[in-house]
């Protein structure tokens, strides 16, 4: 009996995933929940397990292709079918022992010849009859939108994937050839031919002491997804004063019961987060997100709030805090602080990092004065917090009278996708955590 191993739905939101490595080939045995394969989303990189015992018996989808959820990715035998099927295999022929050949005299080696055109000695391959695909057959949405973007028809590429699908290499590999084919400008005249180039010589010549780093994984994820953000979503922004003296009072009150008990400081992100759920109900088209085609809008049920993390200045992550909204405020400082250290220590699944339904980045602790971030799609709207200082504020006196008092002051910024909702929202959703912050109990919030 044979199982199919088949792409999962590693979160949400997540629709495809790109094959990284396989970790067991053809032939090798595998042992249920042992990792199979290594895949990446435009979320996480993650492993996924083998969901039965037995040997491989087949891979479907080569490293580096892009499949979407449910694509068949590998076929498991029993290992009974598998012993049997070797059994009956008539032994392989030993190949001849190849005859050492003699030392060669040394020469300077040739510089690499261009590949001859295809001769009648040299059969052209022939396309495969799925290399063009039709209306029926499978494209990725990775494969889809670059296509468009340089305006190609996947149909005139050969397809090197499963049953000829097209992959994103397929398209690249097009990319280069329409690049490395196009005509130089009429007003260029060479009174000789041009020397064969190799693709190394093309490089500009770097300045002494720069050097050049490939790009991680996860910035490669991070600058598409911020490229497709800035595409996607009609981005405004909108901030607002907050005058912190009420929870300031508060924090100092319980600064050091609070990490006695809970083993780390009470800054203001708790308290900006538990303001900001309470304006979410208030305002639940700003918990809203777009379907994939951005005619219909998802208003979520729960707040599963999307917390940046920032890995040691090696990326950002967001991590989220599902069902927000149903806990206290010292839980929720427990739990932002919890999905912020997993982050780090790279202890986090798929569903820890996808499916928030609003995002809050907090580059305040690093000083920043007023922030306008990239919003979070498939989210409308992402919030920043930024420093809080003490600064001069006129304040009026229990007598009526005006002041100027030193307050802690922050600002709080706002990112939304005017698509969604319009700047009267965005400034009474602000206005709405503005007063919570400075209105509300927190004393009765924090016990």
């Amino acid at each position: 009996m044979s199982n199919t191993v088949s792409m999962p739905q590693l979160g949400e939101t997540v629709t495809e995933g790109t094959v990284l490595r396989w970790m067991k080939q053809v032939g090798d045995r595998v042992a249920a929940d042992e990792p199979l394969v290594e895949i990446s989303t435009d979320k996480v990189d993650t492993e996924i397990p083998s969901p039965v015992s037995g040997v491989i018996s087949s891979i479907l989808v080569a490293e580096g292709e892009t499949i979407g959820v449910g694509t068949a990715m590998a076929v498991i035998g029993d290992e009974a079918a598998g012993a049997a099927e070797r059994a009956d295999a008539p032994p392989e022929p030993e190949p001849p022992a190849a005859e050492e050949p003699p030392p060669a005299p040394a020469q300077v080696a040739a510089p690499p010849r261009p590949p001859a055109a295809p001769s009648a000695e040299q059969p052209v391959r022939k396309r495969s009859k799925h290399s063009r695909p039709g209306p029926g057959q499978f494209l990725s949405p990775v494969v889809r939108r670059l296509a468009r973007e340089h305006g190609i028809d996947p149909g005139v590429i050969e397809g090197t994937g499963r049953d000829g699908r097209v992959t994103r290499n397929d398209v690249l590999a097009h990319i280069d050839r329409m690049q490395a084919a196009a005509p130089e400008p009429a007003s260029v005249t060479r009174e000789t031919p041009a020397p064969v180039v190799r693709p190394a010589d093309t490089a500009p010549a770097e300045p002494a002491g720069d050097e050049t780093r490939k790009l991680s994984r996860l910035r490669v994820r991070i600058a598409t997804n911020m490229v497709r953000s800035l595409q996607t979503a009609a981005h405004v922004w909108t901030s607002v004063e907050v005058d912190y003296d009420g929870v300031e009072r508060v924090r100092q009150a319980h600064r050091r019961a609070f990490k006695d008990a809970e083993g780390f400081s009470l800054t203001y992100l708790p308290f900006i987060a538990r303001a900001t759920i309470d304006a979410l109900r208030e305002f639940p088209v700003v918990n809203s997100s777009f379907d994939l085609d951005g005619k219909q809008a998802i208003f979520h049920q729960d707040v599963n709030l999307g917390i940046a993390v920032d890995l040691n200045q090696d990326g950002l992550l967001v991590a989220t805090v599902r069902n927000a909204d149903d806990f206290t405020m010292r839980a929720l400082a427990r739990k932002i602080r919890d999905v912020a250290i997993r982050a780090r220590e790279g202890r986090f699944g798929p569903d820890d990092v996808t499916g928030s339904t609003f995002t809050i980045t907090n580059p305040g602790p690093y000083g920043s004065f007023m922030s306008a971030p990239v919003i979070n799609v498939p989210n409308v709207a992402i919030l920043s917090t930024d420093t809080v200082a003490k600064r001069p504020k006129v304040v009026t006196t229990t007598d009526g009278q005006d002041a100027i008092a030193i307050r802690p002051i922050g600002y709080l910024g706002l990112s939304w996708d005017h698509r969604a909702f319009d700047g009267s929202t965005a400034v009474l959703f602000l206005r709405r955590i503005k007063d919570n912050l400075e209105t509300w109990d927190w004393e009765q919030q924090l016990t």
